[in-house]
């Protein structure tokens, strides 16, 4: 007879316990694709979770016991992440003393009050609905956490749903990460009734899914007003003429540093690059100090998926451009009109127009057409708004490539993204594809069989299992990266997205935050903790293999001339710097990076006119660094300054904002 999971059997036992069962579901974009069920009493919570979109999902079982007082009393998960890794956490309070184990750490605490909460993980919506609860029932209406931090509520605002004969409140609980986490709960019983996220989808109590837009639209209004507010707090004016004095500044056309020099701003523009005090008469407002600095066009990650929470951390680490290659078309165009306007501070942004094709794998979004006149139809609603690329996705069928590529072309549109499942790299770049997005991607090229369905997990397994096998000396290889070449297909990496799948263990600190950890707060510290795929001894040793084979690919793409762009699709900013460190760790020389993050990505965003270079009349989109990212591109995380237009922007003041312990003093602007 087979044996129950712990978990599941101890719900199972919990049968004859009076429960109030509620059902949720989980909406990706406007489609239901999953479940919530809860059961709950005064001292129990259980959960079932579990959804799928593009491919994958969780699926995880917990329960909660609480005492009479509403004490957290224990905790107990099972189940599998996102990206296949084991789920299995438990905490406990008895007689005064917590001890809880996670797969990333440990802990005993002796002499531990009652009024504490605990944070798992990784959790479901129906424990963040219980930890609102909890703390509108403290005093201030916060609590001490475990096995870190200090968490607190406010309600936002109240409405009444549609058909509904009760109230519910939009919440913001501080402390779970660098942005409030916002959440809905009913007005009657302080029950959770939707956990939404703008743009993407959320959990939304069952006949209540016709509200979706409606709780979105109230929280970003929500996140929109605290924004505004920053907004006007937080920039520096620069009007008239500014100069930056005596800076080195790097030349990113050249892939050269040049200076030091004298670079003017007017008006939101780099009006003039000069010897250092040659222009005598110039007469500025503001002078800012280059010495012993670094001047850099702003950044730009071509691989963003953005929302409201990605803002400020772009900024604040010198990212001033973006291009989104995946989101919702409302949304987006939404919070890039709001930039634009001057409303709230963000990079500038581009879109690129996302098509996915119906199947059961399907990552939903705007667009997700069944027949190829469908999908055309997708690319002529792209072309009238002013579009200059496509992102194809997994689902798109092989035989669609080459007409819908050649309908864009007509339209004057580039195509790029995934690789379809069931075709190779190969195939798509013959099929026409002008760029080729993340490094499994370009990987799986020499790895996938006739059969293999890349819709599924197995587009990041298949790679960990085999890519130490490949020998890049070898004709295909050498042909492939021939024909890259030749096309001039641009290739967005996006390194840092796979490094820690491929080379973290669990309770490790991730290989690309490590270095920044120690400045957030402790509650994303120990998040960080946490790998997406379980690997034991011999799984690490496979795939770190796999991962240098990665890295040698990239290195070797670079060498050969395959023109590449800078992108993330992982943690704002952040990700960004670690993104051009792995570059210069393949063997990419550091200037090279830098231009690969500047000048190519205004190139291949249709940008280069106006950003990606410090030249006379474009716009200052400006980042100053302590040191030399030439000599050592580290210097890149000690942003001192960043110029945004007619804008200073202190990197100390906006990492403040959201919790982190600045890494290097602004630099002064004296007026």
């Amino acid at each position: 007879m087979k044996l129950l999971p712990p978990l599941i059997a101890l719900l199972l036992a919990a049968g004859s316990v009076q429960a109030q069962a509620q059902t949720y579901t989980v909406m990706c974009a406007k489609v239901s694709c999953g479940h919530l069920l809860v059961n709950e009493t005064a001292t129990r919570l259980e959960t079932d979770h579990s959804y799928r979109n593009n491919g994958r999902g969780p699926d995880q079982k917990e329960v909660i016991e609480f005492g009479t007082d509403g004490a957290w009393l224990g905790y107990r998960t099972e189940g599998v992440s996102t990206y296949g890794a084991r789920i299995d956490e438990t905490f406990e309070l008895k007689d005064g003393r917590a001890t809880w184990r996670s797969p990333v750490d440990s802990g005993d605490k002796p002499g531990v009050g009652r009024d504490l909460v605990y944070l798992p993980v990784q959790a479901t919506p129906a424990w963040s609905g219980r930890i609102a609860r909890t703390l509108l029932q403290r005093p201030g209406q916060r609590a001490a956490a475990l096995p870190v931090g200090q968490v607190s509520i406010e309600r936002v605002q109240t409405l009444r749903p549609a058909g509904a004969s009760f109230d519910v409140g939009l919440y913001a609980i501080n402390g779970f990460d660098l942005d409030p986490y916002y959440l809905w709960l009913r007005e009657d019983n302080r029950a959770l009734f939707a956990k939404v996220d703008p743009g993407w989808g959320g959990t939304l109590l069952q006949g209540f899914e016709g509200e979706m837009d409606r709780l979105s639209d109230a929280q970003k209004a929500a996140q929109i007003t605290r924004l505004q507010k920053l907004a006007t707090e937080l920039p520096k004016p620069l009007p008239g003429l500014t100069v930056i004095e005596n800076v080195r500044w790097f030349d990113s056309q050249a892939a050269k540093l040049r200076g030091p020099s004298d670079v003017y701003l007017f008006e939101g523009r780099i009006s003039a690059i000069a010897k250092p005090g040659s222009l005598t008469s110039a007469a500025p407002a503001q002078r800012i100090s280059g010495k012993g600095r670094t001047l850099l066009p702003g950044f730009i990650d071509m691989h963003a998926h953005l929302d409201a929470s990605a803002l400020m951390l772009n900024l604040a680490t010198g990212v001033t451009a973006v291009r989104d290659v995946g989101n919702s078309n409302e949304e987006l165009a939404e919070l890039r009109g709001r930039i634009e306007r001057g409303e709230v501070l963000g990079p500038r942004i581009a879109a690129n127009g996302f098509i996915e094709g119906k199947s059961p794998f399907s990552s939903q979004a705007d667009f997700v057409p069944d027949n190829l006149p469908d999908a055309l139809a997708a690319i002529d609603w792209y072309a009238a708004r002013g579009y200059r690329q496509l992102k194809l996705y997994n689902s798109i069928r092989p035989e669609w490539v080459k007409p819908m590529v050649a309908h864009a072309r007509e339209l004057g549109l580039r195509t790029g993204g995934h690789v379809p499942a069931f075709m190779t790299a190969r195939q798509a770049v013959e099929a026409g594809y002008d760029e080729l997005h993340h490094i499994n991607q370009v990987t799986l090229n020499f790895l996938v069989g006739k059969g293999d369905d890349t819709r599924t997990l197995l587009r990041f397994n298949l790679v960990g299992d085999k890519a130490a096998d490949l020998k890049l000396n070898d004709a295909r290889t050498q042909d492939f990266i021939a024909l890259l070449k030749k096309k001039g297909t641009v290739v967005d990496a996006t390194m840092t997205a796979f490094e820690a799948t491929y080379t973290q263990r669990q309770g490790q600190p991730s290989p690309s935050y490590a270095m920044v950890a120690a400045n957030l707060p402790a509650v994303v510290q120990r998040g960080y903790l946490s790998a997406e795929v379980d690997l034991d001894d011999a799984k690490a040793k496979r795939w770190g293999a796999s991962w240098k084979v990665m890295m040698d690919l990239l290195r070797r793409m670079h060498k050969a001339g395959i023109p590449l762009v800078a992108g993330t699709d992982a943690t704002p900013g952040f990700a960004f710097q670690r993104e051009l460190e792995l570059y210069v760790q393949a063997g990419i020389p550091a200037a090279q990076a830098l231009k690969i993050a500047t000048w190519n990505g205004a190139r291949y965003s249709d940008r280069l006119s106006e950003i990606g270079s410090i030249e006379r009349g474009k716009r200052a989109d400006l980042v100053l660094v302590d040191g030399d990212p030439v000599a050592d591109i580290r210097a890149i995380r000690r942003t001192a300054l960043v110029i945004k237009g007619g804008q200073a922007l202190s990197p100390s003041a906006l990492y403040q904002s959201m919790g982190i312990l600045p890494f290097v003093p602004s630099a002064e602007i004296v007026k």
